[in-house]
């Protein structure tokens, strides 16, 4: 069984991918998606390990039978171009991390940490001493945090944020569950998206992109927040319209905001502006490179799942957390 591997994020692990993967199985390994080599090495491949996946590449891969993404998000793979008895899944394990870095942006842009860090740079002391300029910071003890999105991401980040002292309420595309078994205040579908915004100190945004979700926070759901609360995006960018965001954050229609996920993506050289915005320029905005869920205990655990999938495809089985086009 041939297998190549696309994914960067992989390469720490290849000694534990070899180790649980199929004892027959050849690695092929690749440190960087470049669509002619990787395409060229699929045309006596039986298994695929990688987040992109064009037309070009899967027409050659005659022999191909899985593909495994490895990261949640399949939007990378053209399933139509797929052999006939070709399957896909895809994998997760990145709630813990996430939660993580939610927590962090929270209390960072709680306490204003981003601004006084480049205000300091430039000498200028932005403390609560100076009241003009800065009023004291609360706690998270106390505060509600709203999450759009209440899957494993969600939960996770619940699970930790919990821990603060901090009231839980949540909206899902379903608006199904038992509130009382996560110790959420409330759970409802999206049409209680207006009373979640105008309830929370944090709004948390982990819900997929879809026809129905894209742009479903937009200038007026922003206008409906506090202007003390506080944003993180962990989702996909175009979960928040992105004019409306900017503008809101200029013009201090809400606090802050942590921005995971982004508008526009670079290529190999890892070169671009985030946004047609200039997000980089204000002060209450904590800026990062879709690095959320990146750690070595997602990868690890990925690896894992990944090199089972492989053991069973390898055995005739089908595979855990299959994705249907």
């Amino acid at each position: 069984m041939k297998v190549v591997v696309a994914e960067p994020y992989l390469l720490p692990h290849r000694d534990l991918m070899v180790e649980l993967g199929p004892p027959d199985a050849v690695f092929s390994w690749h440190d960087s998606f470049t669509e002619g080599p990787v395409g060229a090495d699929l045309a006596d491949a039986d298994a695929y390990v990688g987040s992109v996946l064009t037309r070009s590449m899967a027409t050659g891969a005659r022999r191909l039978r899985f593909v495994q993404v490895p990261g949640a998000g399949t939007n990378g793979i053209d399933f139509g171009a797929l052999p006939a008895d070709a399957v896909c899944a895809n994998t997760y394990h990145h709630g813990p991390s996430i939660g993580e870095y939610v927590v962090s942006a929270l209390i960072l842009l709680n306490r204003r940490i981003p601004e006084q860090d480049r205000a300091l740079r430039s000498g200028d002391w932005l403390t609560p001493k100076r009241a003009s300029l800065m009023a004291q910071p609360s706690t998270l003890d106390g505060q509600t945090v709203g999450f759009v999105g209440f899957g494993h991401i969600g939960v996770s980040s619940w699970r930790f944020l919990r821990a603060f002292g901090m009231r839980g309420i949540a909206v899902t595309g379903r608006g199904k569950g038992d509130p009382a078994e996560y110790g959420l205040d409330w759970l409802g579908g999206v049409d209680r998206l207006a009373d979640l915004l105008s309830e929370s100190d944090a709004v948390v945004l982990s819900a997929p992109l879809n026809e129905q979700t894209t742009g479903m926070i937009g200038p007026a759901e922003l206008a409906g927040m506090r202007r003390c609360a506080v944003l993180v995006n962990v989702g996909r960018g175009p979960l928040v319209d992105e004019r409306g965001l900017y503008e809101a954050l200029r013009d201090g229609v809400i606090a802050g905001a942590a921005i995971d996920v982004w508008y526009h993506y670079p290529g190999l050289d890892l070169r671009a502006q985030p946004s047609d915005f200039p997000f980089r320029d204000l002060r209450n905005v904590l800026m990062s490179p879709h690095i959320s869920g990146v750690t070595a205990a997602t990868f690890r655990s990925r690896t894992a799942e990944i090199a089972a999938n492989l053991r069973r495809v390898a055995a005739g089985e089908a595979p855990r957390n299959q994705v249907l086009a």
